[in-house]
């Protein structure tokens, strides 16, 4: 069983900043690429941020230069530095995972609980 648990989200301030952190847990042989997605009420869940094993990155273009995608490998874990918060990043904020197996010939894709953040103006 693989496992992907979010931390971090909170209520901030409008310019203020949150880090998210993602952790992830069970018999993890390789993690392709890993992201972030948030899914604000009554909306679809769409990308923020992703980031491949080599380190190439992608942005939603709202959160380009306010937001940063990084990676530690040898911990299986991803993160999402977020500056200059708006009140329209308010949002549950999902973790996302390719992930193979131990054992597995395939590729899976798993998602956290997620975790709410919210800015207030």
């Amino acid at each position: 069983q693989v496992q992907l648990v979010e931390s971090g989200g909170g209520l901030v301030q409008a310019g203020g900043s949150l880090r998210l952190s993602c952790a992830t847990s069970g018999m993890i042989f390789k993690i392709n690429v890993m992201g972030w997605y948030r899914q604000a009420p009554g909306k679809q869940r769409d990308l923020v941020a992703a980031i491949t094993s080599g380190g190439r990155t992608n942005y939603a273009d709202s959160v380009k230069g306010r937001f940063t995608v990084s990676r530690d490998n040898a911990k299986n874990s991803v993160y999402l530095q977020m500056n200059s918060l708006k009140p329209e990043d308010t949002a549950v904020y999902y973790c996302n995972a390719d992930i193979r197996r131990i054992g597995d010939p395939n590729d899976d894709t798993y998602w956290g609980q997620g975790t709410q953040v919210t800015v207030s103006s």
